[in-house]
Order: C-alpha cells, then structure tokens, then sequence
C-alpha cells in the first residue's frame, strides 16, 4: 500500500461544471437557466436548443463528469489520498447550492474547487466565482456555517493536460490517408469570447490584445505542436481558431471562426487538416455539434480530409494532475515550499485570483479569490 497522502487543510474536493439537459423535455428549461436576465423569448430557447435535440435532447457533459468522479476517485484511493469529491453544476442538476448545502451537512469546512475550465476568462472563470459567491450568499441566508472555498490553480500547461492531447493528435494524424499526412495541417480550437472579454483575461498586468486567455492557448497550442514534431519528424503548420461563437453579430469575438479556417486552408492547397480541441475539458456538445457535425460537414463539401483529435476526458494522467494540484495547494496553505508542475514558456498561474482579474461588465461578488467577501 502506498503511503497516505494528505490533502490537509482541506477535507473535500468540489467538481464545478456547467451542467446539460438529460432529456428533450430539460433542453428549454436549462437554456432558461442559461440565458436567466437576458430576455430571450422561449420560442429563441427552441431553436436553439435544436443542437441538443439532435442528439436526443442529451448533453454528454453530464456522463463525462460522472467518468471523470470516477477516475478522480479511482486515482484518490490508489495513491491513498483521503478525499471526499462532490460534484455541483451552474446550469443543472446537481445544482451547485445544493451540493454547497449538502457539503456543509457533511461537515465539510475546507473545500477546493475544479472548474472544468483550464483557462482564464470571465466565462471561465470568474463567473464560476461569482456563482460560489451566489451560492454562499444563499447558504448564509438560511443561518448555515459557511464553508471556506478555494479554487484549484489554472491547470492548462500541467502534463497531465498538454499530454493526453499530444496523443490524441498523433492517434488522428496516424488515422489520416499516408499520402496526405505529412502535410496535415492542425487546428487549434477554443470557444470563442467576445474580444472586449478576452483582452481583460487574466490579471490586470495580463490585459491586453488577447489578454490572458488568448496567450494561454496559444502556449499550449505551440507545446502540443512541438511535441507532435519531435514524436515524428513533422513540422506541422497550424492556428489558433475559434468556434461556438453565439453572440449578437454587431459585438467583435475572436476570429477566425473553425470552418471559415477549412474554407481558407483548403483554398490554400492544404491536404488535410485535424482538429484539436484544446479549449474544452470533454466530448460535450460544442464538441459534438461544431466540430464533429458542422465543422466536419464543412470539411466533406470542400472534399477536405479532416480529424478531430480527443479532448482529455476522464483521461488517468489528468485525475492524476488534479490529485498533484490539490497537493500542491494544500502545501501552499500549510505554508511550505512549492515547486508549481507546468510546462510551456508562461509557467504556473496564480493560486488567488487577483483584483481586475477577468472583470465582469457589471461587477458582482465572486469567491475564492482576492476580493472574496467570504474570506
């Protein structure tokens, strides 16, 4: 038996999603939930949610957060990590409120927080603090000890990140046709943000063209690439492009959009191109509907080979990350010395987040960060 790893001062762990339909009958009512403050009308919320109803009105978000409990718990018990995981969505069932009150119930006191987001951003983010913030506010409303909450570091250069992805493209391009392979190009994709949110990712000193968010896929994107080179001897060209954009036309998001990108490679002469999701954590429906269905539909009328390479999932060596990151934070709040795991020319991100970092345009409260009002 390995010798037991201890997570003190913290006594649980909290999976943070967005949450997804699990039936035609939750696709309306979830986009409500989504969109809460907008006025969209429910006629809008249909159309909509047509991506969803392909697929039977199923997001897969949920399963994939469920394998990825398992795996996280898996991992906790072979390496003796005594850990309790909790799991709470944004959007759906298991609302996060509930989860905070049934953790509180437990006894829980100190809890970290796994955003299924790697990056900086406002979506990414801070509005997940602003949710726990929600949350707190909700449980101190009904007379509940509140819990202190911290947020695990961003994990996007962690090799427990970078490399399931490495795999994922060299498993897509081994696929591609011999006679196109070496010339493959690789798109990187990320969701796409509004500009005005991207430039004001990250901490204020970050701000800028692209901010935060921007430089840190583009830090992946350039390790992932030079890993696929040394692996194989190909020097891939590639790009950072966008997808999943859904606001109002008028507002600049990042460009270029995944299938005006086919469009411009294959008019280029490209001979194939593969896809690499690197801004998402799992398969869910961005995934399945931009890339797997649009983008690839694209790709077929231009007569484009093209492959999707795999997002990390439930992958082994990033419930094994996680498990270093909780170690890692938990070191840090017991005051001892840290050497951060991360790859890439950025280093490890900031364990706190600052004041004006990834800022809303209306300011609300966000915990688990500098200007947390629940210290």
């Amino acid at each position: 038996m390995p010798d037991a790893l201890d997570a003190t001062p913290y006594d649980a762990l909290l999976l943070l999603s967005f949450g997804g339909p699990e039936g035609p009958d939750d696709v309306v009512p979830f986009l409500e939930n989504v969109t809460r403050g907008r006025g969209i009308p429910k006629e809008r919320l249909k159309e909509v949610g047509q991506h969803y109803f392909l697929f039977g009105g199923v997001s897969p978000i949920n399963d994939q957060n469920r394998a990825l409990l398992d795996a996280l718990r898996k991992d906790f018990a072979e390496h003796a990590l005594d850990l309790p995981v909790y799991w709470g969505n944004r959007n759906w069932a298991p609302y996060l409120t509930d989860t905070l009150r049934e953790m509180v119930a437990d006894g829980r006191r100190r809890i970290l927080v796994l955003a299924t987001s790697a990056y900086a951003s406002y979506s990414g983010c801070r509005q997940y603090r602003e949710n726990l913030a929600d949350a707190l506010a909700a449980l101190e409303a009904e007379g509940l000890e509140l819990p202190k909450i911290d947020k695990l570091r961003h994990y996007f250069n962690h090799p427990g990140f970078v490399e399931p992805m490495v795999d994922g493209v060299l498993r897509s391009l081994a696929d591609l046709p011999e006679d196109v392979r070496d010339g493959a190009h690789i798109a990187f994709t990320t969701h796409s943000i509004p500009t005005a949110a991207a430039d004001t990712s990250g901490p204020v000193e970050a701000h800028g063209e692209g901010g935060a968010y921007v430089e840190q896929h583009l830090d992946v994107a350039q390790l992932i690439a030079d890993a696929v080179r040394e692996r194989t001897g190909v020097d891939h060209p590639w790009r950072l492009v966008y997808q999943s954009r859904s606001g109002a036309p008028h507002i600049p998001w990042l460009e270029p959009d995944i299938c005006d990108h086919l469009e411009e490679r294959h008019a280029a002469g490209a001979p194939a191109v593969v896809m690499v999701p690197i801004g998402f954590v799992s398969d869910h429906m961005e995934v399945l509907y931009d890339l797997d269905t649009e983008a690839t539909a694209k790709a077929e009328e231009l007569g484009l080979p093209v492959r999707r390479s795999a997002t990390v999932g439930a992958d082994p060596r990033f419930a094994a990350a996680i498990r270093d990151l909780i170690l890692e934070r938990a070191a840090v709040e017991l005051g001892q010395e840290v050497t951060p795991c991360a790859l890439g020319a950025l280093g490890a991100s900031h364990n706190l987040c600052p004041i004006g970092c990834c800022p809303s345009r209306a300011p609300r409260p966000a915990a688990a960060g500098a200007d947390s009002p629940y210290a």
